[in-house]
């Protein structure tokens, strides 16, 4: 199914896979819930966000996707029915789209360690063409970045630190690196900010 089909409200069943803060507050009804992986996609901290967790002076970083083919990227896929797909999209649509600057795709999602064939699902990308696109940089930068902004939403810290334990509890048997790099970085700069 096409997005624009999914918008147009002729879908009855929709996944949508999360690898943000849609890992642990998806604020939207739905009827389940997988865990699992999407292939051909790496989570990055690429993205600014000027809204939920920094603001104008000093955007937050968020992650987003970038395509590679050898990459598996973790996360939630939720199934909405009936009414709670246009409701769901509703809400996503000012949350990701609107405020955070990312465009729709579908992909495949596989659930993990059940005998359960993937399901097609839609996911939210920033892309380079975004204004908010920051581009990569090192653990080092992006834990300190990480470690000072604040947004509507709260800390940019507490994002961090939720998807690296969504990873490590829902996910154990996967190694993170660039999760975990910046994760490490940010909490060394907490520390230096409170020995001072």
């Amino acid at each position: 199914m096409k997005p624009q089909d999914i918008v147009a409200g002729k879908a009855s069943s929709l996944w949508i896979f999360g690898y943000g803060s849609l890992v642990w507050k998806p604020d939207f009804e739905y009827r389940r819930s997988h865990v699992g992986s999407i292939r051909g996609y790496k989570r990055r901290f690429w993205h600014g966000d000027n809204f939920h967790r920094g603001d104008d002076e000093l955007p937050g970083r968020v992650v987003t996707l970038i395509e590679d083919d050898d990459a598996r990227t973790w996360g939630v896929a939720f199934e909405v029915t009936g009414a709670e797909v246009e409701e769901s999209l509703k809400y996503l649509n000012v949350r990701e789209t609107v405020r955070g600057g990312y465009v729709t795709k579908t992909v495949e999602f596989f659930p993990d360690g059940e005998k359960q064939p993937s399901v097609p699902a839609l996911v939210y990308i920033a892309t380079e063409d975004n204004a908010l696109y920051l581009g990569p940089a090192s653990p080092e930068t992006i834990g300190v970045q990480i470690a000072v902004c604040c947004g509507k939403t709260g800390h940019n810290l507490e994002y961090l630190l939720r998807l690296a334990e969504f990873m490590r509890s829902s996910c154990p048997h996967v190694e993170d690196h660039h999760l975990f790099a910046i994760e490490a970085a940010a909490l060394n700069v907490v520390s230096y900010l409170l020995a001072a």
